[in-house]
């Protein structure tokens, strides 16, 4: 069941998303998390954010749209509260990291870089405030900007985080690794919206939100696979997978590793039945290695 991810051994190539395991804390009160390959923190930003106002989760068939709006401690407050905690669960720690600017993204990295955190996930679908708001993960060129100067200046290996907003997927995803990316995961949410026809408005007070669960799982899947196909580095998949077939279509698409999300606000033992699926498949099946069905499909 084990995996290498950019140097790093992870027991098993089961990661919790970023968004929807808050620190993981709360899900140990459930089951020992520390079962899991790693756990992706929740978004980080340089400063504390109370996030958005309004609602905020919204449920949708087979999914949900949620429009939180980072909310967080604050990298320092991560470092000194949250890390300590993670830490005692042993498992490996990923930093998502978010940025209203690249400034605020070289910050958070620096500040990162002594700690024990294991990988940096870099979420580029957050809005450049000073290129009137379009997420720097929508145009290559912009992506290339930022993660060229995130690589310049991170201690720990570098994951960027595609959105599937992007104008074309493929090209951002080679133009990430040609900036110097470690490795890729993706899918982020998809943009999307809902209207409450009794006030004949949109539910958000943003308008738009982010659509995640198992309705955007094939869209996933075929992202997963055009970039496996593409790339060089390891791609971490990403997007509805609710049971360990859907994990394992995910790494026979070129997945070298998974991340569970929306399905732990449904199922909240969703990831040990994740690494026992899988585990249990790859016995009866006589697989003795996850690379023996890894990007099996193409």
């Amino acid at each position: 069941m084990n995996i290498t991810l950019n140097g790093i051994e992870f027991k098993n190539p089961v990661i919790a998303a970023s968004g929807t395991f808050g620190f993981g804390t709360e899900y140990n009160d459930y089951y020992d998390v520390g079962i899991l390959g790693g756990i992706c923190t929740k978004g980080l930003t340089l400063k504390e954010r109370a996030g958005n106002e309004g609602i905020r989760i919204y449920e949708t068939p087979s999914g949900i749209l949620n429009s939180v709006g980072l909310q967080n401690p604050g990298i320092d407050k991560f470092i000194k509260y949250e890390l300590p905690r993670m830490k005692k669960f042993n498992t490996n720690i990923i930093a998502n990291v978010g940025g209203a600017d690249i400034e605020e993204y070289e910050e958070s990295i620096t500040k990162l870089n002594d700690t024990e955190v294991d990988i940096i996930e870099l979420n580029i679908s957050c809005p450049n405030v000073k290129s009137g708001g379009m997420a720097f993960g929508i145009k290559s060129d912009v992506a290339y900007e930022v993660v060229t100067k995130a690589k310049k200046l991170s201690k720990k290996p570098l994951m960027v985080k595609l959105s599937p907003n992007a104008e074309n997927i493929v090209d951002m995803a080679y133009r990430c690794c040609e900036a110097g990316a470690d490795s890729l995961s993706l899918i982020n949410t998809i943009k999307a919206m809902a209207i409450d026809i009794k006030s004949k408005r949109p539910v958000f007070n943003n308008v738009f939100a982010g659509l995640s669960g198992a309705a955007i799982k094939p869209v996933a899947l075929r992202m997963v696979y055009e970039v496996s196909k593409t790339v060089k580095v390891p791609v971490v998949g990403i997007g509805g997978i609710t049971t360990a077939e859907d994990a394992i279509e995910f790494i026979m698409a070129g997945a070298s590793a998974i991340q569970i999300g929306t399905v732990n606000f449904a199922n909240i033992k969703s990831g040990i039945e994740i690494v026992e699926g899988l585990e249990n498949y790859m016995k009866k099946q006589g697989i003795k290695s996850i690379d023996e069905i890894k990007g099996a499909a193409w």
